[in-house]
Order: C-alpha cells, then structure tokens, then sequence
C-alpha cells in the first residue's frame, strides 16, 4: 500500500496517482491543501522536512520526492518500464527535459493565469514569458512525437507519464496547442490506454489532510 500527499490539480501530483491507478496498486491519497499552508505545517514537515507536495510513502514507511522519481519504484516489474540500460537512460534524458523546458514555465502560467488568477495579476509579462518558453519545449517535444505513437520504443510507459503530467494541461496555461498536431495525437492516444482516469479523479479519491498551517 502506497499513501500518496499530494494536492489535486498539479501535474506533478497527478503523475504518481496516474502511474498508481493504471497499475491498480494499493493507494491511500491525503490531500494536502498548498494554498492554506498545509504543506508548511509541521505535522507535514515531520514527513517532508522541504514541505511542498507530492510525497509518496512506500509499504515499508520511506518517503520519496520527485514526481518522476516516483515513477521508477512504482513502475518497477510492470509494462510501464523501460526494458534495457539505454532506454532507462533515455527515459531519464526525458524526465530532465521536462523538469527543465516544460514544467516550470506551463506550471506557473497555468497556475496564475487560470487557478489563481487573482495572484497573476500584475504578472502578465511574466506568464507571457513563461507561455513563450513553454511553447518552445513543446516544439521540441512535437519534433520527436512526429512519426511516434509513444515517447519511447512501441509501448507506453512512464516516460509518457512523466511528459502527460503537465503537456496534457497546456491549453490550461493558455499555450496555443494547434501547431502542436503530433502532441495532441499522443495526449489523445495517452488517455485511451488500459486503467487510465482523468486528473478530476484526484479529488474524488482524496482524503483531506485535515491540518491547519501552523497546527501541531
């Protein structure tokens, strides 16, 4: 049994859930509510001393962060992983890519832009930046997906769920997908595979933290 803390909306929380339901492993999910501090308080820091979400708790009680880092244990043994030295090593080459060009500029545009709006304001030249350097990773992202089903080999894995976690919400950031056609095929392809449920699911499944920030 894992026990995932993790807040719904996110894509990096989605991607362990995801990983997690298609695998039809033993999940406990905590919402941990970001914006009302809960994942500064220390009855969370006892868990995560660098606070923020997602953590992932194993059976045998060792936490874990990093949403694509998540993926390796909980991939392990399944279809969902890469099958040989080189292909881990791509995969990885993948994880970086979008640790580095995809997620930290469609996060925050999607979060200001559409989640808190509220908080954007003033910050319009900013999440203009970030759409731009978004969209430029995924033009990257589109040059390898042409002529591809998946992100590696034949068989969809957790490479495709490290990309789908945040790609998958683009429009969301307000990121122009139509000159992203090859993209918008995998997205279509990544949701009709065996087990997979929507990013609404997480807060259907959720468990609340039930923790004031500051609370004991």
């Amino acid at each position: 049994m894992y026990t995932l803390y993790a807040t719904p909306g996110p894509g990096n929380c989605f991607k362990p859930f995801l990983a997690l339901r298609q695998l039809g492993l033993g999940m406990r999910m905590i919402s941990v509510d970001v914006l009302a501090g809960e994942a500064r308080a220390p009855r969370f820091l006892a868990l995560k001393p660098v606070g923020g979400v997602p953590l992932l708790v194993t059976a045998d009680g060792t936490g874990l962060s990093g949403s694509n880092a998540m993926l390796w244990p909980v991939g392990e043994g399944s279809g969902l992983m890469p099958q040989d030295a080189l292909a881990r090593a791509q995969s990885l080459q993948w994880m970086f890519f979008e640790q580095m060009k995809l997620e930290p500029h469609i996060s925050p545009a999607r979060f200001f832009g559409r989640l808190v709006p509220e908080r954007g304001r003033g910050r319009e030249a900013e999440m203009a930046a970030w759409r731009a350097r978004g969209a430029a990773g995924l033009a990257l992202l589109e040059a390898h997906l042409r002529g591809r089903d998946v992100m590696l080999g034949d068989c969809y894995g957790i490479t495709d769920i490290a990309i789908f976690g945040y790609v998958h919400v683009a429009e969301e950031a307000e990121i122009d997908m139509r000159p992203f056609p090859a993209i918008r095929s995998w997205i279509h392809r990544v949701q009709q595979t065996p087990g997979f449920v929507p990013l609404s699911a997480m807060g259907e499944a959720a468990i609340p933290f039930a923790c004031k920030a500051g609370a004991d």
